[in-house]
This record gives C-alpha cells, sequence and structure tokens, in this order.
C-alpha cells in the first residue's frame, strides 16, 4: 500500500477560506481518481469532492461553488481550496484515492470553523 499524508487545516472564523494540501507516495498517482473526504464527529466519512486523471471535477452538494479541487501529477499532490467556510464543514479531512484502494488512510488533518 501506498501513503498519503494531508496537510493545512486549522481553526478558521466562519467566512475564512484554507487550502489543503496531500501528499502521495507511488508512481502511479496519476492514474488514479483523487478525492477530498471527511469525517465530523459522530459521523460517516463522506466524499466532498473528487477529481479525474485528466482533471474533471465533481463536488457534493454542500461544498459546490465554494471548495476546489485540484491536483499535480507531476508532484503526487492533490489540493482543497476551501472558501466561506461554515461552522458544518468542521471535520477531519482525507485524501485517497476513490476508484481503487491503493493508498492507506492518513492520519488527516483537523478543520475547525468557529468563531
Amino acid at each position: 500500500q501506498e501513503q498519503v499524508v494531508e496537510s493545512g487545516g486549522g481553526l478558521v472564523q466562519p467566512g475564512g477560506s484554507l487550502r489543503l494540501s496531500c501528499a502521495a507516495s507511488g508512481s502511479r498517482f496519476r492514474i488514479y481518481v483523487m478525492g477530498w473526504y471527511r469525517q465530523a464527529p459522530g459521523k460517516q466519512r463522506e466524499l466532498v469532492a473528487f477529481i479525474t486523471s485528466d482533471g474533471r471535477v465533481n463536488y457534493a452538494d454542500s461544498v459546490k461553488g465554494r471548495f476546489t479541487i485540484s491536483r499535480d501529477n507531476a508532484g503526487n499532490k492533490l489540493y482543497l481550496q476551501m472558501n466561506s467556510l461554515k461552522p458544518e464543514d468542521t471535520a477531519v479531512y482525507y485524501c485517497n484515492a476513490v476508484d481503487a484502494r491503493v493508498f492507506d488512510w492518513g492520519q488527516g488533518t483537523q478543520v475547525t470553523v468557529s468563531s
């Protein structure tokens, strides 16, 4: 199994922004559909955005228009730009492949939206 490491989380006020990063190991990152997941306390992990190998994107309704997913295939990196954050976006955010189980789940990065 390959590894992913998420970073960029933090505490932000409602309406603020954060940019999450994910660094993936291995040489085949570019072929996978990659996604950002989140898990809030007491809730199931949910997929909030994904991006195909050729850059097509899809978002959950709850984040559409506020979040932007992108990837750097040459650098094995995945990003999530989060704008207009809301308290309900508070969760641990994880990255992983969507179409294959090739990466171990990372530790995630905590995002807390609170005034």
